[in-house]
C-alpha cells in the first residue's frame, strides 16, 4: 500500500471560499498483481445495452444480488444467475405532469419514458425491497424479496412523489429500523429547481403494513415544524443551478448520515446565475439524530482530503465498512469501529464532469464525531460561521445564542 499520510484536520482559510474544515486523511493506491493465466467470469446482462445497471444492493444473509436497473428490477443469485425480474418501464409519462397521471389525468402530451432506478435498499425487518424510480415524479414500490412481488406502489398523495429527477446518483435513503415498531425512512434527493413540491431531505414513516396509509408520509408534519428541509426560493434565486445531490448515505450509532455534494453559495447578495460549470461545488457530510423528527440535529460539514497540496473535494462514491487489523491500529481505533471509504475527484469545478485525477480517502466515524462536537462547542462559543448560507440565506455568525437555532444540535456524540 503506497501513498499513506498522517490523518489530520485543520480549519484553514481559502481565498474567495471563506473558512472550511479541511479533511486530510490517508490515501490509498491499490496495486493489484497482473493475471497471467485465462480466467472464466461469470456475466450478467441486462435485455438491451441502454438499460443500464443503476444500484446494486447485495442481502447480507443470503448473498442474492439485487440489481436496479433501468426500467428492471433483478434478482440475481451469488454466481450471477437470474432467479426473477420485475418490469418497472418504460411507461407513458411527462415530467410536467404533477399530479402525475396515475393519479389524475395530465394534458401534457406524453411519451414512452424509460424508468431509471435511483434508490434501491433492502427492509430486513420486513424482508422487502424499496425500489424507486424516476417516473411519475419519483414514486416507490415495496417489492417481496423472495420473488419481487408488488406489496404496494404508494402514488395517491404527494408525500408518495419524492423527486422528478432523472439522473441516478442524486438521490439516496437510509432505513432506520425499530425494534417491534414501524420503521424510518430517511432519503436525500435533489429536487433539479422544483423546491415547492419535494424537500431536499426528509424523514418518512416506513409502516410494518405495506397496505398502511400511512406509508411514505412524513414522520412529523404541521403548520410548525416538520420532518423535512427545502431549499429556499432565495437561493436558487441567488444560485441559479443549486441543488444538493446525496451520494451515500449510512446510519452508525445514534444518527444518519448523508454525503452530498453542491454548488457553494455567495457569502453576500452578488447572485451566480452564469452556467454550472462555472461553479464552484463542495463536498459535505451532513448527520442528524436518528429519532430527531424536527430535523433540530442537522449539522452539516465540509469534507474532502489534500495530498501534496493537491485539494480532492468532489466526491464521486464512498461506503461505510469496518477496517481491517493493521488499518485500525494506524487509525488509533478498534476492527469493530465503523470506517468510511470515499473517493474525491480533484478540485471543485466540473462535477458532472470530474478530472481523472482522484483520491481514495479513509475516514473513521469516531473522528468524524469528534470534529463535528468539536465545531458545534466553538460554534457555542461565538468562534466562525454556521457555513449554512443555502439553508439561511446569509452567512450567519456563531453566537452563544445560536444554541436556539434549529441547525445545531444538543445531542451529544
Amino acid at each position: 500500500m503506497e501513498g499513506q499520510q498522517d490523518s489530520k484536520w485543520t480549519l484553514k482559510q481559502s481565498p474567495g471560499h471563506g473558512s472550511k474544515l479541511s479533511f486530510t486523511c490517508w490515501l490509498l493506491v491499490l496495486i493489484l498483481p497482473g493475471v497471467c493465466c485465462e480466467q472464466s467470469f461469470t456475466t450478467f446482462h441486462p435485455e438491451r445495452r441502454e438499460w443500464a445497471f443503476n444500484h446494486m444492493t447485495v442481502h447480507k444473509t443470503t448473498g442474492a444480488l439485487y440489481i436496479g436497473a433501468v426500467n428492471r428490477v433483478y434478482k440475481l443469485s451469488g454466481n450471477l444467475t437470474l432467479l426473477v425480474s420485475h418490469d418497472t418501464g418504460p411507461e407513458d409519462d411527462n415530467k410536467a405532469c404533477y399530479p402525475p397521471l396515475i393519479v389524475q389525468p395530465c394534458s401534457e402530451p406524453l411519451v414512452s419514458t424509460n424508468n431509471i432506478n435511483k434508490l434501491l435498499l433492502i427492509d430486513y425487518s420486513q424482508n422487502r425491497l424499496l425500489a424507486c424510480g424516476s417516473l411519475y415524479q419519483g414514486v416507490c414500490k415495496l417489492l417481496r424479496l423472495d420473488d419481487l412481488f408488488i406489496l404496494v406502489e404508494p402514488s395517491h398523495k404527494k408525500e408518495h412523489y419524492l423527486s422528478s429527477v432523472n439522473q441516478t446518483g442524486t438521490m439516496y435513503g437510509v432505513i432506520v429500523p425499530s425494534q417491534g415498531k414501524d420503521g424510518t425512512l430517511f432519503i436525500g434527493t435533489a429536487v433539479d429547481g422544483k423546491q415547492d413540491y419535494f424537500p431536499t431531505i426528509s424523514s418518512r414513516k416506513l409502516p410494518r403494513d405495506p397496505e398502511s396509509s400511512a406509508m411514505l408520509d412524513y414522520e412529523l408534519h404541521t403548520d410548525f415544524v416538520s420532518s423535512l428541509i427545502k431549499i429556499p426560493s432565495d437561493t436558487l434565486a441567488l444560485v441559479s443551478h443549486f441543488d444538493i445531490y446525496y451520494i451515500y448515505g449510512f446510519a452508525s450509532g445514534n444518527f444518519v448520515y448523508f454525503l452530498t455534494v453542491q454548488p457553494e453559495t455567495p457569502e453576500n447578495s452578488l447572485s451566480s446565475s452564469g452556467p454550472s460549470n462555472d461553479l464552484f461545488y463542495t463536498s459535505r457530510i451532513v448527520r442528524l439524530c436518528k429519532d430527531d423528527h424536527k430535523f433540530h440535529s442537522y449539522v452539516s460539514l465540509p469534507i474532502g482530503c489534500v495530498r501534496n497540496r493537491i485539494e480532492y473535494r468532489l466526491l464521486q462514491a464512498a461506503y461505510l465498512g469496518k477496517p481491517g487489523r493493521v488499518l485500525a491500529a494506524s487509525l488509533n481505533i478498534s476492527a469493530q469501529d465503523d470506517v468510511l471509504f470515499a473517493v474525491f475527484s480533484k478540485g471543485q469545478k466540473q462535477y458532472h464532469h470530474p478530472p481523472d485525477d482522484s483520491a481514495l480517502c479513509v475516514f473513521s466515524i469516531r473522528d468524524i464525531n469528534a470534529r463535528i462536537k468539536e465545531r458545534m462547542q466553538s460554534c457555542y462559543q461565538g468562534e466562525g460561521n454556521l457555513e449554512l448560507n443555502w439553508l439561511l440565506g446569509k452567512d450567519v455568525p456563531c453566537t452563544k445564542a445560536v444554541r436556539n437555532l434549529f441547525v445545531i444540535t444538543s445531542h451529544s456524540s
